[in-house]
């Protein structure tokens, strides 16, 4: 084969660093953007927090100085999309002129949402399942026996109260430390335990939790005997919720039946999680929505993101630096400093451009709720606002938006869509708020079916099929018509 030099001209994308930086800031969520910025400012000299335009906005509000909002309104936006067309130059002299300060979020407007709207974190205490029934043992007269037979149950029981191993295991454990220990002292000591606080942990069935708790409560309550009797023999029965066998075979009238199912509601199956205590979680809103004269805004959130600028005084040091290598250092840093900036405001702007997007086509579910939520999937808000889909999958991850009806996760707004008789079409969203509705409207005796649910949806020109109400009943966490019976 003959060697030969050919000239051939073609067109590559690269992802420079920087535009590399911008699509990782973008989907990351207000917590770890934060955690980004303090590894950016502890990183690098050059940025800072821009404190002074925090004192200048105290002084604007001691002033009562009102500024105009950013509203919903696509149309009037005139930002610039860095990730759609990659605009940002290649490199950004040092010497070059540039702001003095650079605000890396968007001003926000007045009135949305104040301190005093949000209450006062106190602080809580974390105590287990385990901890709470220690500190009772410990206040309890047990002997030393005892005490090692109640701390061998207590590390027993699980997060629900319930005792998750037999009394024979419980008993060889103590043996080792007191051999004469008997079957007795250990349910004798079990008993004890079980009436801890909350009564009824330690017990060893739904039957027995229920029972104990019945067996303190006063020997004058109403059908408690009764009661007692029912969670004995006919526990099958409740849980079926078979109330016309369970009447026959018990020989209660319905009143009586009704009574004995309302002194069973007062009880706890589950008492352990009473005490446990779940994590917290905590969400920082990326924008805020309100109504302001009539029209729907939108606005950043300016604690969620911390103004930051360039120091100044640091930068003019690389024309004042003796050696190369240090106005090389500072001129280095400036540059990160400068990218990084604008990569936060890039990810600012987008984030307004989608939110304004998907506000303007919710404005029904603003105005009236989940039931009036339209379909909407990504393809509609990039087509809207040109920008990629992938661009908006980003900015709608790990998102939220605070309006008057609550906190809600970008993604919220995005549902899939279910034909009318009309020709048009209703959001899957919407169907679910119908569904709960419905649910919450029905007669306890009589609940409503999956089919009768499609036949009410019909009768408002919603064509849902029997198996699409129980997928979306199932995701709602509503049981079945059977498992919702209920005599009150």
């Amino acid at each position: 084969m003959k060697q030969s030099l050919q000239l051939k001209l073609g067109q590559q994308l690269t992802m420079t660093p920087q535009l590399q930086q911008a699509i990782r800031l973008l989907q990351l969520s207000s917590l770890d953007l934060q955690q980004e910025i303090q590894d950016a400012l502890d990183g690098n000299p050059l940025l800072e927090v821009d404190h002074d335009d925090d004192f200048a906005g105290a002084q604007d509000n001691d002033h009562n100085d009102e500024h105009d909002a950013t509203v919903a309104d696509t149309s009037s936006m005139e930002t610039s999309d860095a990730l759609q067309q990659q605009d940002i130059p290649q490199d950004l002299p040092t010497d070059s002129s540039w702001d003095d300060v650079y605000s890396a979020s968007t001003s926000s407007a007045k009135g949305s949402v104040s301190a005093d709207d949000d209450f006062v974190y106190q602080g809580e205490t974390s105590q287990s399942l385990q901890d709470y029934l220690i500190w009772q043992m410990q206040l309890s007269h047990f002997s030393a026996e005892d005490e090692a037979i109640a701390q061998a149950i207590i590390d027993a029981v699980d997060e629900a109260g319930y005792l998750t191993v037999s009394l024979e295991d419980i008993q060889l454990a103590v043996e080792k430390d007191f051999p004469e220990v008997t079957d007795a002292e250990v349910c004798m000591v079990l008993k004890r335990v079980q009436r801890f606080d909350p009564i009824g942990v330690a017990a060893r069935s739904v039957s027995e939790c229920l029972l104990i708790q019945l067996q303190h409560m006063p020997d004058t309550t109403p059908m408690r005997d009764h009661t007692m009797a029912v969670i004995r023999d006919h526990l099958d029965l409740l849980a079926a919720r078979d109330y016309r066998t369970l009447a026959r075979k018990s020989k209660l009238r319905e009143e009586q039946l009704r009574e004995v199912m309302r002194l069973l509601h007062q009880l706890n199956p589950r008492p352990g999680e009473s005490v446990v205590q779940r994590e917290s979680e905590y969400v920082i809103p990326d924008v805020s929505v309100f109504k302001h004269q009539g029209r729907w805004v939108v606005e950043l959130n300016p604690d969620s993101v911390p103004k930051l600028r360039v120091n100044e005084e640091y930068a003019a040091l690389s024309k004042q630096a003796k050696r190369a290598s240090d106005s090389d250092y500072i001129k280095q840093h400036v540059q990160d400093a400068r990218w990084f900036i604008k990569s936060i405001e890039s990810r600012n702007e987008t984030l307004l451009k989608v939110t304004h997007a998907i506000v303007q086509r919710q404005q029904a579910f603003f105005e009236h709720g989940e039931e009036a939520m339209k379909p909407m999937v990504l393809n509609d808000i990039a087509e809207a606002i040109d920008m990629h889909e992938s661009t908006v999958s980003r900015v709608t991850t790990q998102k939220f938006m605070h309006t008057p009806r609550g906190i809600f996760e970008l993604k919220y707004f995005f549902s899939s869509h279910v034909s009318t008789e009309n020709g048009g079409e209703c959001s899957s969203t919407a169907i679910r708020a119908l569904i709960r509705k419905l649910v919450a409207a029905e007669s306890p005796g009589k609940p409503l079916s999956d089919s009768k649910i499609a036949e009410l949806m019909a009768d408002q020109g919603i064509q849902v099929a029997r198996r699409t109400i129980a997928k979306y009943r199932e995701s709602l966490n509503i049981p079945p018509s059977n498992q919702r019976k209920s005599l009150l």
